[in-house]
């Protein structure tokens, strides 16, 4: 199996810049990066705690209101090489949500499938830093 680690939780915000301020200075997470998705209007964060490599995503302008109550939107699992484990599910009779994988600027690949309680899960190939 070519699943390595828990690669982040991607949480759905309002606002990027208030929510990176809320996590570095309340919290004491560190911001890794901000990237621009492929899709105009949405920015993504990435921060973790010092000495961490699990991360926490912050998504904004997801075509989708944020709950009042907030929204985890997925978990992501590391891979080595994405075609081979998506494969892998797809042999396993896995769900995927997405048919294809997605490449973002920074050449990151992602895919993503369901889970047995269609709970949205995310495999994640990492490109080059954020």
């Amino acid at each position: 199996m070519a699943i390595r680690k828990l690669e982040h939780t991607g949480v759905m915000v309002n606002n990027l810049e208030e929510s990176i301020d809320f996590y570095t200075r309340i919290l004491g997470m560190e911001l890794k990066g901000i990237l621009q998705h492929n899709q105009p209007g949405m920015r993504l964060a990435f921060l973790s705690f010092p000495g961490q490599t699990v991360e926490l995503e912050l998504i904004e302008g997801y075509p989708v209101a944020v709950a009042p109550e907030g929204q985890v939107h997925h978990l992501a699992f590391t891979v080595d090489d994405i075609e081979v484990e998506a494969e892998r599910l797809r042999a396993l009779g896995v769900s995927f949500i997405e048919p294809e994988i997605t490449t973002l600027r920074n050449q990151a690949r992602y895919i993503f499938f369901a889970g047995p309680n269609g709970e949205q899960l995310e495999l994640f190939q990492p490109g080059t830093e954020a």
